[in-house]
């Protein structure tokens, strides 16, 4: 903390103790400007707790600003102050009242907590509003400090009785304490001493804060809604009246009472019967949503997630609203990834089209993360709509053939779930892959963990494990496919599906491995790569047969293959061994 300049603070002091007014005023302005840029001015407490008894407010603003900031390092020196305080809330002007009462709980020294009670009181039943919302503002933090002390004295009772009061702001004020109060209660019951519910919430109270709504202002309004959202609807009938005298805050132009009125509706409509009555309801509370879009940033993104988690429990909101979630060039990022997984949504037959023709420019754009999350939007589209699958892969495919690393990389992770979700469907899209897969610069650890369990996916279906064993063959004979550098797991899944397929379909082995350069020295790197070569224990001993399986085939003239894994010379010749016995 800056400390100030030498004999600065005797001439604040000898100002503060001036017999001119506007000395002493100018004064305190300098005190609080030090205060302000953080300089210990706390030794000048006494002095400026002088001018407390002015009738000058702006003056005794400033004392009360001084006196919240350094109440909690100087409190036994707060105590002086109490006297003051307590005339203060007896003063002719209610602006004074409010701003004693405002201040005392503001404080928060425990020593100044019991001479609260009687002035908080007096200010409860004060006969001018602004002093009484300011009263029941100052409940919620007497109760925060000390909760017995708050239901002792009575004033959750008064709050209560507050909620009567013919100002909607008092109304909202007792609302948005009691509501305060009873959350703090919930988190905390032991530290409730009371057995009555805080805030209970009855027809009564219902039709009262339903009268206030469209009075007060929009924070009171944001409070009694959270309040009406709490509300537990007796029937069909007044579940319909609330939905009625909510719908008019669609049209405020705050968002945070849009939310909130939206809130209110989505809960109560489900006991509305009516299906005219519901459809109305929807059809109205999109416009709403739609203009919360049109703000900054930081509120785009809570609107966002708002109509996120609308849409999972009502999906037909927006459902012709799909254009106006577009990402624009300006948007942040945080923005465009809300926006996409709400696009997605929406997504239905109707609108694939659009949607896809929308991604595939998102694809292009220059940031990565951005593409990559759109790429998979497209992955989710085909899952999601069986009858947009196939113009999916094909954007799947223009995307590949861009040959952008980290975009092949993510569209051949989306194709792994496509193989899942459309088995035997699009097995002639797996050539392309390899294609790019096999030549090296793609050969990320994403695109061969993906490779790896797209082939793993068509492990069902002995067509898929003999289209997978040719491909793998194909291309250990032209760009050693299996050649995963450094990754052992990766290449060990492989080489695993390999030595799988060739032990459960031994006829499509034999075919393919007609069209291989060197047949044993393939299935040695397929199979000592997989582990067999290495194992302790003896093959399991099989009558001899001519050839693989007791079909002969011509191999072609020798002539070295390219190694999948060079095994070690002890680990190849067992391997050898191994498969000499095998087949």
């Amino acid at each position: 903390m800056n400390v100030p300049k030498k004999g600065e603070n005797y001439e604040l002091r000898a100002d503060l103790n001036s017999e001119y007014r506007d000395k002493r005023k100018d004064a305190i302005k300098r005190v609080i400007a030090n205060m302000t840029v953080g300089k210990d001015v706390s030794g000048l407490f006494p002095d400026v707790l002088k001018n407390m008894q002015t009738e000058d407010i702006e003056q005794k603003k400033l004392v009360y600003l001084y006196l919240m900031n350094y109440a909690k390092t100087q409190p036994e020196l707060v105590i002086l102050a109490v006297n003051t305080f307590v005339k203060d809330a007896d003063d002719p002007n209610p602006l004074i009242r409010a701003l004693a009462i405002r201040t005392m709980g503001v404080l928060r020294a425990e020593k100044i907590i019991d001479y609260l009670c009687d002035p908080l009181q007096k200010c409860l039943r004060d006969e001018n509003p602004y002093v009484r919302k300011t009263a029941a503002i100052c409940v919620a933090k007497l109760y925060d400090l000390k909760p017995e002390l708050a239901i002792d004295n009575g004033f959750i009772e008064q709050l209560q009785e507050l909620i009567s009061d013919a100002n909607p702001m008092v109304v909202a004020n007792a609302v948005l304490a009691l509501t305060d109060i009873h959350n703090a209660a919930a988190a905390q019951p032991s530290s409730s001493t009371t057995d009555k519910p805080i805030f209970p919430l009855n027809s009564q109270i219902l039709s009262k804060l339903l009268v206030a709504l469209n009075e007060c202002t929009e924070w009171g309004r944001v409070a009694i809604l959270t309040a009406l959202a709490r509300y537990t609807a007796t029937d069909e009938q007044e579940s319909e009246h609330i939905c009625e005298r909510v719908v008019p805050q669609f049209q405020h132009v705050n968002g945070s009472v849009v939310l909130a009125a939206v809130k209110v509706i989505m809960i109560h409509m489900r006991n509305v019967k009516r299906e005219d009555l519901t459809k109305q309801l929807i059809r109205k509370m999109a416009p709403p949503l739609v203009t919360l879009l049109s703000s900054p940033p930081e509120v785009q993104w809570v609107a966002l997630r708002n109509i996120n988690l609308l849409l999972q429990k009502r999906s037909d909101v927006l459902q012709n609203e799909m254009r106006v979630f577009f990402c624009k060039y300006n948007d942040p990022l945080y923005v465009k990834v809300e926006k996409l997984d709400i696009m997605i949504r929406l997504a239905g037959e109707q609108n694939v089209d659009a949607l896809l023709s929308e991604l595939k420019e998102y694809a292009s754009e220059v940031d990565v993360d951005f593409v990559r999350r759109s790429t998979r939007a497209i992955g989710q589209c085909a899952i999601k709509i069986e009858s947009a699958a196939d113009r999916c892969v094909n954007v799947l495919l223009e995307l590949i053939a861009t040959k952008v690393t980290y975009v092949v990389q993510e569209a051949v992770v989306v194709m792994k779930d496509i193989f899942r979700k459309y088995p035997s469907t699009y097995e002639g899209v797996i050539p392309t892959l390899y294609t790019f897969i096999g030549q090296g610069k793609y050969g990320a650890d994403a695109v061969q963990k993906a490779s790896a369990n797209s082939l793993s996916s068509l492990d069902d279906e002995a067509t898929s494990k003999q289209r997978a064993l040719q491909n793998i063959v194909n291309a250990q004979n032209a760009e050693n496919l299996l050649d995963f550098g450094d990754d052992d797991s990766q290449e060990s899944q492989l080489s695993g599906l390999a030595a799988t397929t060739i032990s459960t379909t031994p006829a499509a082995t034999i075919n393919a491995l007609q069209n291989s350069a060197n047949p044993l020295d393939d299935l040695v790197s397929i199979f000592g790569s997989s582990g067999l070569g290495a194992s302790t224990s003896p093959p399991p001993q099989r009558p001899a047969m001519g050839g693989l399986g007791g079909l002969s085939f011509s191999p072609q003239p020798a002539s070295p293959a390219t190694p999948v894994m060079s095994p070690p010379p002890n680990q190849a010749a067992q391997a050898q061994d191994d498969l000499l016995g095998l087949f």
